[in-house]
């Protein structure tokens, strides 16, 4: 009895065995900000996507890009971020278990450009293709990034303003963060080109909001009340614009102009309300197709460009309905 029980747990354990081996089977486990997983098995290529946060709907934009490109070319991915955009520990922390489960690629849009690294040189030892996407990092592990050229639309964005506040005056910027190439590259695009072209026009303040309305909104009201004189403030993302516009409203500061970057439900009301002058629009679904599909390309060995650039556009409530701009923005 005791050599048959032997024989039998014998058998069960070469079938686990062989059952393990074959296949290309992979565990993926998808998440959401707020932290519920659910486990499947595949047999297809897998990619996680880690995205800077969930709050905004920019993100939600970038995840159904990211779902198109995954049922286009038939691969599974799985979509995630921290809750907001200031938890980079929680960021990496999503980073470093998405590398346990040995992807064929995985696409990464950082929050910190520099804490990253680490786990990237990680990747790259483990001949893991690592995608950015949004954001950048400072290293060259990423065999693309597929973003917008930030540093160009915010100077777009200053000249936009310049125009709007006849080329003289105090201005403000609140940005969501001086650690991502998206925070790094939209203030630095918009205070080069305003310095560079516009010597009329001064920047008063430069604050950092973490992309939370309610912070930006307190920051915004802080610069007002200290230069009572400003003509004009930059939101340099969705959360950013949204509080310096709360903030312009409760101080009844309307004749302030406000201009943002990219669109959403409140910013779309705001500029076809005059609230807003205008904004800075992405191609947010472009950015999570590409993410994906290079990251398809790169597993196959197929050659791509260094940076892909999904391209902006300026739009206000003159051209806010028209095909083209109306393509591009998200509610």
């Amino acid at each position: 009895m005791t050599k048959k029980i032997a024989t039998g747990a014998s058998l069960v354990l070469l079938s686990s065995i062989l059952l393990s081996a074959c296949g290309s089977s992979t565990t993926t486990t998808s998440s959401t900000s707020g932290g519920t997983t659910t486990t499947v098995k595949s047999d297809k290529i897998y990619i996680p996507v880690i995205s800077k946060g969930f709050q905004h709907q920019f993100w939600q934009a970038v995840k159904q890009g990211a779902e198109k490109a995954a049922k286009e070319f038939n691969v599974e991915i799985t979509f995630e971020g921290p809750e907001t955009e200031t938890q980079v520990d929680k960021q990496i922390e999503m980073l470093q278990a998405a590398l346990g489960k040995k992807p064929q690629a995985i696409a990464f849009a950082a929050l910190d450009s520099k804490a990253a690294t680490p786990l990237l040189e990680k990747a790259k030892a483990s001949k893991i293709p690592v995608i950015g996407f949004d954001s950048g990092v400072d290293s060259d592990i990423p065999v693309t990034t597929a973003a917008t050229d930030n540093k160009a639309a915010a100077a777009l964005a200053a000249d936009k303003m310049a125009a709007l506040i006849g080329n003289e005056g105090e201005i403000a910027l609140v940005v969501h963060d001086q650690t991502s190439r998206t925070g790094v590259d939209r203030r630095d695009g918009f205070t080069n080109r305003i310095k560079e072209k516009y010597p009329n026009i001064k920047i008063v303040d430069t604050q950092y909001g973490g992309g939370d309305q309610l912070k930006s909104t307190d920051l915004a009201k802080a610069i007002i009340q200290a230069h009572p004189n400003i003509k004009g403030f930059f939101g340099a993302n969705e959360g950013s614009a949204i509080g310096v516009l709360n903030a312009v409203t409760e101080l009844k500061k309307d004749k302030i102009v406000v201009i943002g970057y990219d669109s959403g439900k409140q910013q779309l009301d705001a500029i076809r309300s005059g609230k807003m002058a205008g904004a800075i629009t992405q191609d947010p679904i472009g950015i999570g197709y590409w993410s994906v599909k290079a990251a398809v390309q790169a597993i196959k060995g197929e050659t791509v460009p260094k940076n892909i650039d999904t391209g902006f556009h300026w739009y206000d409530k003159t051209n806010i309905d028209s095909p083209d701009i109306k393509a591009l923005l998200y509610e």
